[in-house]
């Protein structure tokens, strides 16, 4: 009996100690588990941009001001994977394809060639656009009030602001018979919105337009020679992501062949450019943030309508406007948001 007794108590004292140390390591490893399971998820942001990645423009800030705004801080709850094209279009597949195998929860593409791209690698994860003219004609969503894929966003109406811009370009100078387009051929909406500017054309008798194209910079420069070679009036800058982004090269080299020249974007004239007119852009960007705060908290994309710009901006440079000779027209001071002198 006393040999049953020591059995037991050995086997005992061992059973005690696998408890004791199994309820230690529940009590160490089951707070970290409990905090790992709790810990939230950090939304991961794909930004696929067709320009080069240099300081970052107005566009790029005030979409970040948007999502901060929304609780997200770069680095501290969200990670945003930036992607730039430099300019190259046909890289825009390639990085569209990455930020699909990092697997983000939603792809911002600024501009339509990004869009395509981003379209292209896949069909699951949601894409929001910041800029584009015919997301219901370019085949990105089934219609405006109900998208119905994995795309909505913003559009910015560029087919029919671009024979705006032609209307208010000749109220500045009413002597010109020949202006010309510069586009970028990489663009998807390039050709659309030379076809609108050259109908627009073709109502004012004597007006004849010429389709200048550039991808880069040195094409930029290229083209305002042939402009003077074929004796343009004026020049209207066609929207463009890449074209946006050169505004601070392409506004002087139309002051140092004394063109008048329009943009949408108002960079263009803080750039000093002529004229500008079309949606506030920087606030388009901030405002985007609120589609992929909705889309981060569950929203469908199929469901949110795209929104269309209400207000659109015209932007005049005074000293432009001075050193090329021409006065301000009335019609066009009265109707101008702002005069940068």
């Amino acid at each position: 009996m006393r040999r049953l007794q020591i059995v037991d108590c050995r086997f005992s004292i061992g059973a005690a100690s696998i408890f004791v140390a199994a309820l230690t390591f529940s009590l160490i490893v089951a707070p970290l588990i409990a905090d790992a399971q709790q810990a939230p998820k950090i939304p991961r942001i794909g930004y696929l941009s067709p320009r080069a990645r240099l300081d970052p423009l107005p566009y790029d800030r005030a979409f970040l001001q948007g999502m901060s705004e929304l609780g997200y801080v770069e680095g501290k709850n969200v990670v945003i994977e930036w992607r730039f094209a430099d300019g190259a279009y046909e890289r825009l597949p390639a990085l569209a394809a990455e930020l699909v195998r990092l697997n983000v929860d939603v792809i911002v593409a600024p501009s339509s060639s990004a869009i395509r791209a981003a379209q292209q690698a896949t069909t699951t994860i949601p894409i929001v656009f910041l800029s584009t003219g015919d997301p219901v004609g370019s085949g990105f969503v089934a219609s405006l009030a109900r998208p119905g894929g994995n795309i909505t966003g913003l559009s910015n109406t560029n087919l029919d602001v671009s024979a705006k811009l032609l209307e208010l370009l000749i109220a500045m100078a009413p002597k010109l018979s020949r202006v010309a387009v510069l586009g970028n051929p990489g663009s998807s909406t390039h050709s659309a919105i030379l076809q609108s500017v050259q109908s627009a054309a073709l109502s004012r008798a004597g007006v004849r337009v010429l389709s200048v194209e550039a991808r880069t910079r040195k094409e930029i420069e290229r083209g305002f020679v042939r402009m003077t070679q074929d004796r343009v009036d004026g020049v209207m800058v066609a929207a463009d992501a890449f074209l946006n982004e050169q505004s601070q090269h392409i506004a002087p080299l139309a002051l140092k062949h004394r063109l008048p020249s329009i943009s949408q974007p108002r960079v263009y004239v803080e750039a000093g450019g002529l004229m500008s007119y079309g949606p506030n852009t920087v606030e388009r960007y901030r405002h985007a943030a609120t589609y992929v705060d909705k889309i981060l908290k569950g929203a469908n994309p199929a469901d949110l309508p795209v929104e269309q710009p209400t207000k659109f901006e015209l932007v005049v440079n005074l000293k432009t406007a001075k050193a090329l000779g021409l006065k301000i027209p009335e019609s066009i001071r009265i109707r101008a948001d702002e005069v940068i002198r």
